[in-house]
């Protein structure tokens, strides 16, 4: 144990330190990533960086969070899972921008969470589980906005008919909860048709033995996909007897023929003519001049075979 009954020294952060690790996101907005940094302490120096719209903490040792946290008047998004913390401050209310907020695996009691929660009127993903919880707090069901609520691996024995009363919740994780009857908690979410399970937790926040299961079912999944039979692919044109390489194939022959074609038709043509023209002046012209006009007819029909070949 560290000098003074204190816990381990964890990383310290400096504001150059932040600095580099603001990234932004696919949609233009910066996150502060500061996750497995071994960080012991909230970094104070971070407030400084108050225009960022993400903030990442989790998978640190972090065990209490200060008020100060409230100058983050942007912020979008905070993730603090996987942390010591035990209670959230007051101060958090305050953050009225604030859309997801995952405080999962934590030792947070009910007791931990202020009343100032129910003043993050647009929130819409929270993320309560893995803690101590033995009751779902009040001020969740005065979050109007909220559409995804994790309340998974904590110790409660009830769900409150406010939750159920949420206008636009559509998601619900409570799995894993000393209920006394194991059927109540599925016609508690039976009975909101519009929600469906929720897992907040990302496959590399899993631990190893979790993730061999999930993965174990994601694959005979994968397999029972795969053994299942494809419908038929209905053809685009059914009046088509050709596949259109073939069509191409007889388009481009019967191009070449077109062309034979015409030039034989233009060498008759020729041939006519020439023919013509010698039969009318052959009782007029001498023996010689008819031999010239016989000649230029027999190259014309040479030239005609020629061509034709």
């Amino acid at each position: 144990m560290a000098k003074g009954g204190k816990g381990p020294k964890g990383k310290k952060i400096t504001l150059n330190v932040a600095k580099n690790c603001i990234k932004i996101t696919f949609d233009g907005r910066k996150r502060l990533d500061l996750s497995k940094m071994g960080i012991t302490t909230f970094p104070k120096c971070i407030l400084r960086l108050s225009d960022i719209d993400e903030l990442d903490l989790s998978r640190n040792m972090i065990r209490k969070i200060p008020d100060s946290i409230a100058k983050f008047q942007n912020l979008r998004w905070l993730d603090l899972h996987s942390n010591y913390i035990d209670k959230l401050p007051e101060s958090i209310g305050q953050m009225t921008s604030l859309l997801f907020l995952n405080v999962s695996n934590n030792r947070l009691t009910t007791n931990g969470l202020p009343v100032e929660l129910n003043q993050l009127k647009n929130i819409r993903t929270v993320n309560l589980g893995l803690n101590h919880l033995d009751s779902v707090p009040t001020t969740l069901g005065a979050l109007k906005e909220l559409h995804e609520v994790g309340l998974h691996d904590n110790l409660l024995t009830t769900i409150p008919a406010s939750i159920a009363k949420l206008p636009k919740l559509k998601k619900l994780n409570i799995k894993r909860n000393p209920f006394p009857n194991a059927d109540e908690s599925e016609m508690f979410v039976d009975s909101i048709k519009r929600l469906e399970n929720l897992y907040l937790v990302e496959e590399k926040d899993m631990c190893s033995s979790c993730l061999q299961r999930c993965q174990q079912a994601r694959d005979k999944l994968n397999k029972i996909k795969s053994m299942a039979p494809s419908a038929p692919r209905k053809a685009l044109f059914s009046n088509l007897v050709s596949p259109n390489s073939t069509a191409k194939d007889a388009q481009e022959e019967w191009s070449v023929l077109r062309q034979k074609r015409l030039r034989a038709q233009c060498c008759l043509d020729i041939l006519g003519m020439v023919s013509m023209r010698t039969q009318s002046v052959t009782s007029e012209l001498p023996g010689e001049v008819w031999m010239v006009a016989s000649f230029l007819q027999n190259r014309t029909v040479t030239l005609t075979i020629h061509l034709l070949e």
